[in-house]
């Protein structure tokens, strides 16, 4: 018979994530200015220029900005947001005043679509900033 009594785990077995939680960036201030597209540890700074693009480095504060890996995260993140955000509109619209077929294309369809404009550079702002409060893809604690 084996012996069921529960081991605590050892600090070689929490990951290093978890282990570096107490001198992690903060995150929620990194997000905000990540919404802004803004540089995640000054502010001040543009991350993305020309709707998309991510500037090799922060303006004020120097932040090699380069590191960043931003690839389908954000894409997905705006699909999700606005998925969820136009069903149940498209839903109760289409329910309580059941409008022309052409009418919800046309109104349903620009409002994914200039949602979707809007959204996609603050998530990959987000998706940066998040990135480097944590310390990811080369984003050390030494920048």
């Amino acid at each position: 018979m084996t012996d069921s009594v529960a081991q605590t785990p050892t600090e070689a077995d929490v990951p290093l994530t978890l282990q570096n939680d107490a001198d992690a960036r903060p995150t929620r201030p990194a997000l905000l200015k990540g919404w802004r597209c803004r540089c995640p540890r000054c502010g001040e700074g543009k991350a993305l220029h020309s709707y998309l693009k991510v500037n090799d480095t922060c303006s004020t504060c120097n932040l090699d900005l380069s590191k960043a890996r931003a690839d389908d995260g954000p894409a997905y993140l705006t699909i999700l947001l606005v998925g969820h955000l136009m069903a149940p509109l498209l839903h109760i619209v289409y329910f309580k005043w059941q409008p022309a077929p052409v009418v919800t294309f046309t109104v349903f369809s620009l409002g994914c679509l200039l949602a979707s404009l809007y959204l996609l550079p603050r998530m990959k702002g987000m998706v940066i900033a998040y990135q480097w409060a944590r310390g990811m893809y080369g984003f050390d604690k030494a920048d």
